[in-house]
């Protein structure tokens, strides 16, 4: 079946997201070290024909490019040689570890689960997907602008 991947990459692990296959919604998928994540992607498409990539793309504030854009970059290339001819999409990232965070508390996730990194990764990964698939359907989009910075110490609570 066509599935849509949405990936959350990081220097160390990346973040994995597939879509239904009507691409209407996303779901969490895995956390994969950073170095593994071609061969990963490989043995998925031994299960699954993956149709398009949506990758989050780092970005400032500012709306200037982040310091972890170039890591994003190199893996972009690296991403195109081994699945030419897929198309990527390149999707803001801004705020999805603040909302992975509160999806995880909605969801009743305790504090202890919450603390790990991997499963923030994925979750975000979905959120970026989601995204897309969202404005690729017709729905609501996410506006980053719009998102209160509740992980800034002076919004935390003490």
């Amino acid at each position: 079946m066509d599935r849509i991947i949405g990936i959350d990459y990081g220097r160390k692990r990346t973040g994995l997201a597939a879509s239904d296959p009507l691409g209407i919604f996303a779901t969490a998928l895995d956390t994969v070290d950073s170095t593994k994540l071609i061969e990963y992607l490989k043995n998925y498409t031994q299960k699954e024909r993956i149709v398009h990539f949506v990758v989050g793309y780092p970005v400032n504030m500012d709306g200037k490019p982040s310091e972890a854009q170039a890591d994003v970059d190199v893996f972009l290339k690296q991403l195109e040689k081994a699945f030419p001819g897929v198309p990527v999409t390149l999707e803001d990232e801004r705020f999805t570890s603040v909302l992975a965070h509160r999806a995880m508390i909605d969801g009743g996730m305790k504090a202890k689960d919450r603390r790990d990194k991997a499963s923030v990764d994925k979750i975000s990964a979905a959120i970026i997907l989601q995204s897309y698939l969202d404005r690729q359907n017709g729905g609501a989009t996410f506006d980053p602008g719009n998102v209160p910075d509740t992980q800034s110490k002076k919004n935390r609570r003490r």
